[in-house]
């Protein structure tokens, strides 16, 4: 059997008051390097320009025909009108359509009942 080694190099027990100490001066010097990069003015992890909303261009009549609206009768029940009001609001969405358009093109999808 081998001799078991004994170190003559004592490591002293951490107390809990060190281990807290620590973990204290840790977390301070972690939030002061957040506040400086978050003070930095080079940072480009901020975004501190203004946020440029897309204007919504012109669409035609023709690229809101292309997207395949369901035309409304009127026959069709609540369950019908609801359906055809969610097919519109799809495909207003896609064809990017400004507000003076959407009801001219939404009332070309009415026919029969619904006109009246």
């Amino acid at each position: 059997m081998a001799p078991k080694r004994t170190s003559t190099f004592a490591t002293p027990a951490m107390t809990q008051a060190a281990i807290r100490k620590l973990v204290v001066d840790s977390v301070a010097a972690a939030l002061e390097a957040q506040a400086a990069t978050m003070a930095n003015a080079d940072n480009t992890n901020r975004n501190t320009g203004q946020i440029e909303t897309p204007l919504a261009r012109k669409c035609s009549y023709t690229e809101f025909m292309s997207c395949q609206p369901f035309n409304f009768k009127g026959t069709e029940g609540a369950v019908g009108l609801i359906c055809w009001f969610e097919r519109t609001e799809s495909v207003f969405s896609r064809s990017n359509c400004t507000k003076d358009c959407k009801v001219k093109f939404a009332t070309s999808t009415l026919t029969e009942e619904a006109l009246s």
